[in-house]
């Protein structure tokens, strides 16, 4: 089987979406976006889920079992999932689903996962370059804190603080846009990727 590339990788776009993701739950959490932007946040969501999930596809299709499983995860629950969610709340909190009120705690549950998992895959990210090792802890520590959060372990005044955690993690993804794509284009470290935690 050959192991030629068809294609140059597409991690550029997910990490990309990955951003729009967490700057648009980071204004959530920092309490710049009311309940009339939840579903103008669903949308800008399922089309990142568009993203990763092609991302994904591609990454594993070039044997690239840590991106492309965790493109693909992202792409079900921190895009598409999320996006049900977040449209799911406005329909509960501005009254169209009758007195229903959204329980968090069953976000809690599914947080857990999310969060689980991707601590799971973290060592692996340890031979990446390391803004995206640092990204994906800085993901791990938001996630846990949402957890806590959804399932009333700990206090709503944290929630800023997931949200800059978010939008560090975004920023941290646009550098590493700009690092893969114009390394590549140039063909030389136009902008620096610190080398990896391991060899």
């Amino acid at each position: 089987m050959s192991n030629e590339h068809t294609f140059v990788t597409p991690g550029p776009a997910g990490l990309g979406a990955l951003a729009v993701a967490c700057f648009g739950f980071g204004a959530v959490f920092t309490g710049k976006v009311t309940l009339g932007g939840l579903p103008l946040l669903a949308a800008w969501l399922i089309g990142g889920g568009v993203v990763q999930y092609t991302v994904a596809v591609m990454e594993l299709k070039d044997h690239n079992m840590t991106g492309g499983n965790v493109f693909l995860f992202f792409a079900a629950f921190f895009m598409f999932g999320a996006a049900l969610s977040v449209l799911a709340k406005y329909l509960m909190l501005s009254g169209m689903i009758g007195n229903v009120k959204p329980e968090p705690m069953v976000e809690g549950f599914c947080w857990m996962a999310g969060a689980s998992f991707l601590t799971a895959v973290t060592p692996a990210y340890s031979k990446s370059p390391l803004p995206l090792f640092v990204l994906v802890i800085l993901l791990d520590v938001a996630l846990w804190l949402i957890v806590g959060l959804d399932m009333g372990i700990l206090s709503a005044s944290l929630k800023p603080v997931v949200g800059y955690i978010l939008y560090a993690s975004g920023w941290v993804g646009i550098y590493l846009v700009a690092a893969i794509v114009n390394n590549h284009i140039f063909d030389r470290p136009v902008l620096p990727t610190f080398g990896t935690l391991l060899k």
